[in-house]
């Protein structure tokens, strides 16, 4: 019996070129990338190149660019972050038809003492960026609104909710899982602050994510451990200098940012 598969919002293929790419280092190319010796640092030099292919998906630049395990983790890091660097805000902007992966979080945070402001989508799916704007207080640590919806397929305008964010002083990350790939994006023309996205929803296999950083956000680790992705997520990956983070001293503990200056 034939297959006919029409579920791509829900995972992809992984492409016949992406497969043949990725074999050699199941098993010829098998040193760790995080090592000092040349088998280890010819894996590394592959998954920079792969660092900034992502990054001129999406307009960013290669150090902005922090691989993680899938959108779920890259989503959860990024709204984490968010409140640890600032501790002292304790709301959070989100809406009623996001990705479990960010409305399970909120809902998890809301038992931990945060406020959650779900706004609601009217009966086209979209949002009323007058109650937007309106949900945005002094003490909002974060706002997440997914980019693309994964069942009705409604854009949210997004880059402008992020100005609008950014213009108070608010962090904005988009859940664009669904969007990347679809639809042209370049960040270096936004206010997007984080933004995520997963590997198996554009051919690509599951078990690879992206958070993107935009360079001078305060960043607070999800997975603390070794040094790779410069600090900013710790398992075995790539080795990066970490000289090039810095932590400013009246800053909470585990907080960085991107040197602007060199």
């Amino acid at each position: 019996m034939k297959t006919v598969y029409l579920d791509n919002n829900a995972t992809t293929q992984v492409a016949s070129e992406v497969l043949e790419a990725m074999l050699p280092y199941f098993h010829e190319y098998y040193g760790n990338p995080s090592s000092m010796h040349s088998f280890g640092g010819q894996v590394a030099r592959r998954i920079r190149e792969a660092r900034e292919q992502v990054a001129a998906l999406i307009g960013a630049t290669p150090d902005e660019i922090i691989f993680t395990s899938c959108g779920t983790e890259s989503d959860n890091a990024a709204i984490r972050s968010a409140l640890a660097t600032y501790p002292e805000r304790r709301h959070i902007v989100t809406s009623r038809v996001e990705h479990p992966a960010v409305k399970s979080l909120c809902a998890n945070l809301a038992g931990q003492g945060y406020r959650i402001t779900e706004l609601p989508v009217e009966k086209n799916g979209l949002l009323d960026m007058e109650q937007f704007v309106g949900s945005l207080t002094p003490d909002t640590a974060v706002v997440s609104l997914m980019w693309a919806n994964n069942e009705t397929g409604v854009l949210f305008p997004v880059e402008k909710a992020a100005e609008l964010a950014h213009e108070r002083g608010i962090p904005f990350h988009t859940d664009a899982v669904q969007s990347t790939g679809k639809i042209p994006i370049n960040l270096q023309k936004s206010a997007i602050e984080m933004l995520s996205f997963s590997g198996h929803k554009l051919h690509a296999p599951k078990g690879i994510g992206v958070l993107y950083v935009r360079k001078g956000t305060r960043f607070s680790p999800f997975l603390i451990g070794g040094h790779q992705e410069k600090g900013r997520r710790g398992g075995t990956e790539t080795p990066r200098a970490s000289s090039d983070w810095e932590r400013p001293a009246n800053w909470p503990p585990a907080t960085w940012i991107w040197k602007t200056a060199p």
